[in-house]
């Protein structure tokens, strides 16, 4: 399972970072409508949503469940492109005018943390610090597939925002 995690969020994620890198200045920022999010707009959630590795390097403790067990259902709502989410306040993108080359060095840099932990974590441990209300808390390993996963669904969302621009 640590494996096909480690290969997938790899691929996942160079995907991603290649399909912002193929954007100008300009397009970083252009929305499809005033309600869309332009794609640096969806680099920015997906930024800030990468926080997650504060909390995957925070308070454990020893997992008293299948360790994998909400990730079926994690990948079950981020692959469903049919439903719309809301953003928690808290991931929402800037309004500002955003520079690709900041943009890209914060994914990097946080895309790089999360490798770290995927890497070197125990990842059955359960996180403590932060739980998302629907699900309860989640172990190291279902943090790095909600990221993956997460960033699948946004890479979707990316690759139609730029073919509407």
């Amino acid at each position: 399972m640590n494996m096909e995690l480690k290969e997938v969020f790899q691929e996942i994620t160079d995907e991603f970072i290649a399909v912002i890198e193929t954007l100008d200045e300009n397009e970083i920022n252009m929305k499809p409508t005033n309600k869309d999010w332009s794609p640096g707009q969806i680099g920015d959630h997906i930024h800030k949503s990468y926080a997650s590795a504060e909390i995957m390097i925070g308070r454990t403790e020893l997992t008293i469940r299948e360790p994998d067990e909400k990730i079926q259902s994690i990948k079950d709502v981020f692959t469903d492109f049919t439903i719309q989410m809301e953003s928690p306040i808290e991931i929402l993108p800037s309004e500002q005018r955003l520079d690709k080359s900041v943009l890209l060095l914060n994914l990097r840099d946080r895309i790089a943390q999360i490798k770290e932990i995927i890497h070197t974590r125990d990842l059955s441990k359960t996180c403590l610090d932060f739980v998302i209300p629907e699900y309860g808390a989640f172990t190291r390993l279902e943090w790095a597939w909600f990221n993956t996963y997460h960033t699948q669904r946004h890479l979707h969302q990316l690759k139609n925002t730029i073919r509407a621009i």
